[in-house]
């Protein structure tokens, strides 16, 4: 790459002699007569007219058409429709039973506004705390000069005019085509689809008539397959197998005190104090404002700067030479348009009339519908027999005597008591019976007592 060697555009001189040597020429030195090496770049050649494209490609080149038979169509057979009436009756016209519907009652309460005409005089914490200042309007710092324009030149210049030279400007040769003339006579405005479309006459759509609706002669079954087929069965009552509520506890009256309110001593309790806040008072004294860039801030004159104008162009009275590579280099091409590729068809169409029967209409058997068998057992119980409610937990069931804790009456029930443990609970034992001769008899064990 080409490297001018740039002037210094130092405003003062250090006495330094510029190096225009790099790193890469003091590190790398040659090494003999070494040739660099060829670009692989290929050259810029003109390409020469082959004359008009073959539209034929490799597809065209190596396809092979195949015959095409047509595919055989199985013959429909005629529709015949089937004779009789039909049974327009559903099971939701048998069972349904009419019901009157009323309007929907709301579930919504009535709402209540809770209003009162009492006038709200308060004073809100905002005005109550709130004070107007008179705020004073602070003295500008901007000292006032007028604008003197500079008298002498700026006499650094920029990189830009160290390093512009000016330049003779070589114009492209224009690359617009030549007039080209219309061709004469009126416009053919005929395209294939005109030409090679035929109109075919479409026959009106066949429409089936509309049967009238006829009402049903027969009365309505209301009666449901539940409501017809059940019947019930007369029996007695089941007898309960809850044990009877035996009360168990003590008739004195209860004592209204608790542990709470023996042990519980009010405390005396005083009304918190309410804290004034302190009445704003205006400092009397004048606001200082001045500030330290003020007092310390020292105004010097310094001229603005003249704006860099640049050096008025150089016009030139020679033509402009408008040639480049690329109108050099392409060279128009005697391009004709390529014309449409029509494909013969292969499936000839129907010329016959239209056959308005489906597949559905022509394979379609009708057959006799065949009613399930039923599969309800018979009726095996008999109605006039009195229904056995008896079962294996009644019959079998011994109902056992409730133990009564030893804590409500120890001595009625024959218990003395012995200690308490650190829980609370209260052991008390039976009372061991008088010995005889041929049996002793042990220490009776200690029960606890419901505490």
């Amino acid at each position: 790459r080409h490297r001018c060697c740039h002037r210094p555009t130092k405003i003062y001189d250090d006495g330094v002699q510029p190096s225009h040597k790099t790193e890469y020429l003091e590190k790398y030195p040659g090494y003999g007569n070494v040739c660099p090496p060829e670009s692989c770049k290929p050259k810029p050649e003109v390409p020469e007219d082959q004359g008009r494209m073959d539209g034929t490609s490799t597809f065209k080149s190596d396809y092979l058409p195949y015959e095409i038979l047509t595919r055989p169509c199985r013959p429909q057979a005629e529709y015949r429709p089937k004779s009789g009436k039909i049974d327009l009756g559903t099971i939701y016209r048998r069972d349904y039973n009419p019901h009157k519907v009323g309007p929907v009652t709301l579930a919504r309460p009535r709402e209540r506004k809770h209003t009162s005409d009492a006038k709200l005089d308060t004073i809100p914490t905002y005005r109550d705390d709130y004070r107007l200042r008179k705020g004073e309007r602070t003295e500008s710092c901007k000292v006032e000069r007028a604008y003197e324009p500079p008298s002498e030149r700026f006499g650094n210049p920029s990189t830009f005019q160290d390093d512009y030279f000016p330049r003779q400007p070589n114009p492209p040769p224009s690359c617009k085509p030549c007039d080209t003339k219309l061709a004469e006579g009126p416009f053919d405005g005929n395209t294939i689809h005109r030409t090679a479309y035929v109109l075919h006459e479409l026959e009106p759509m066949f429409v089936r008539p509309r049967e009238e609706y006829k009402p049903s002669d027969q009365p309505f079954e209301d009666l449901t397959t539940h409501q017809r087929d059940f019947k019930g069965t007369p029996g007695e009552q089941a007898k309960s197998c809850k044990p009877e509520n035996i009360k168990v506890g003590c008739d004195d009256p209860f004592k209204g005190t608790t542990e709470f309110q023996d042990r519980y001593q009010p405390y005396l309790v005083t009304a918190p104090e309410l804290h004034k806040p302190e009445e704003y008072v205006p400092p009397t004294d004048k606001m200082d404002l001045r500030s330290s860039n003020r007092l310390d801030y020292v105004s010097h004159k310094v001229a603005p700067r003249a704006p860099i104008k640049p050096a008025p162009g150089r016009r030139t009275s020679a033509p402009f030479l408008g040639k480049t590579t690329t109108k050099e280099h392409y060279q128009p091409w005697s391009v004709s348009r390529q014309g449409l590729v029509k494909h013969e068809e292969q499936i000839q169409k129907p010329t016959g009339k239209f056959a308005s029967l489906t597949t559905f209409r022509s394979h379609y058997v009708p057959h006799q519908p065949n009613p399930p068998q039923s599969f309800k057992p018979v009726q095996a119980v008999a109605t006039g027999v009195p229904f056995k409610d008896e079962t294996l937990y009644r019959t079998e069931y011994t109902p056992k005597k409730k133990e009564i804790c030893p804590g409500v009456d120890p001595a009625a029930l024959g218990y003395v008591y012995v200690n308490t443990d650190a829980q609370g609970h209260k052991f008390y034992r039976q009372v061991s019976p008088e010995r005889s001769e041929s049996n002793c008899n042990p220490v009776p064990e200690e029960v606890p007592a419901v505490s």
